[in-house]
């Protein structure tokens, strides 16, 4: 159990700093944004972080139990599989100060979780779409996985959008069957599992099943860099539209170039940073880090051709580039 772990006394303090970590989903350059927020936020605060990445729920799973193991003070973990992660959540509770950060785990007893209304940004990500194909057309969404409370909220708001509904974050088609409405069809939600050489296969079959595709649309930070290496491969660059989500370099660069119409930017470096700080308040005992609601809405943005440049720049400087 992790209790025992963490009760075992293996978690003496080093020169008497506090420690917290941050615990991601997996490995991105997302992420690595993350943690170049967390450093800059425990450098400013005098204590210590670890960011660790895994691979896997159960990859997590041991992260989480060693890092109770070395006695941290408090996490801030991206849940992978909130629902079934909720009891292990609870678990690290009992030991440590837990926040979530970017994918929440409502139903465990964590202190606060630091992200944005996925919903309302896979919306403004379909608008994105709408903008780059105003006379409609068929649309085909790329994501690492479905378990994720964010990657459902993000994936419906897109849909939702594109197919004229009222908002409701809390609506969800199941994935398998076409969403049809009066100007576009989404055609399918294709999962990769993190699997980069599947995420790009999955584009590269699409484009083969629907040769009259009109966008793409890659919903983790991975996907818009693999769909621009599908469609060059193929010589469709500039034909098929591609809207993404999140900062990849390659992404940016794709809208500096025109290959990509434009994505939707959450704050990685403030989720890192701001979690650190959440942390270190809480166990210095100040509870009023934690808003009513228990939800710290970091807003996510469009980024286009015309913001591309300001944006990158503001990221650089963040970055130390």
């Amino acid at each position: 159990m992790l209790g025992a772990l963490a009760l075992s006394g293996c978690g003496e303090k080093e020169g008497g700093k506090a420690k917290f970590a941050l615990v991601t989903t997996g490995v991105a350059s997302f992420w690595d944004i993350c943690k170049k927020g967390g450093e800059d936020a425990a450098a400013a605060l005098g204590v210590e972080v670890e960011v660790l990445m895994p691979s896997s729920g159960d990859d997590q799973k041991s992260k989480l139990e060693d890092l109770l193991a070395k006695g941290v003070d408090g996490i801030a973990v991206a849940a992978i599989d909130p629902v079934n992660q909720a009891g292990l959540f609870d678990e690290v509770a009992e030991n440590a100060i837990l926040i979530t950060m970017d994918t929440d785990a409502p139903a465990s007893k964590r202190k606060v979780y630091v992200g944005m209304d996925n919903y309302e940004a896979g919306w403004m990500c379909g608008e994105l779409v709408k903008e780059a194909l105003p006379d409609g057309g068929e649309v085909a969404l790329f994501i690492g996985r479905l378990e994720q409370d964010n990657a459902k909220r993000r994936r419906q708001g897109v849909i939702d959008c594109l197919l004229g509904r009222d908002k409701d974050a809390s609506r969800y088609d199941a994935p398998g069957q076409p969403q049809v409405g009066p100007k576009y069809t989404v055609l399918a939600t294709i999962t990769d599992q993190f699997d980069r050489a599947k995420g790009k296969a999955n584009v590269e079959d699409m484009l083969t099943k629907h040769e009259g595709i009109d966008a793409l649309v890659g919903l983790f930070a991975y996907n818009p860099p693999l769909i621009l290496e599908a469609l060059k491969q193929a010589n469709r660059l500039g034909e098929v539209k591609v809207v993404g989500f999140d900062e990849d370099d390659v992404t940016l660069q794709g809208i500096e170039e025109g290959t990509v119409y434009g994505t939707v930017v959450q704050d990685p470096y403030e989720y890192g940073n701001r979690s650190i700080r959440i942390l270190h308040a809480l166990s210095q005992g100040d509870k009023s880090v934690i808003p009513e609601g228990g939800f710290i809405n970091i807003e996510a943005r469009q980024i286009r051709r015309d913001n591309v440049a300001a944006f990158r720049g503001d990221l650089n400087s963040k970055l130390g580039k």
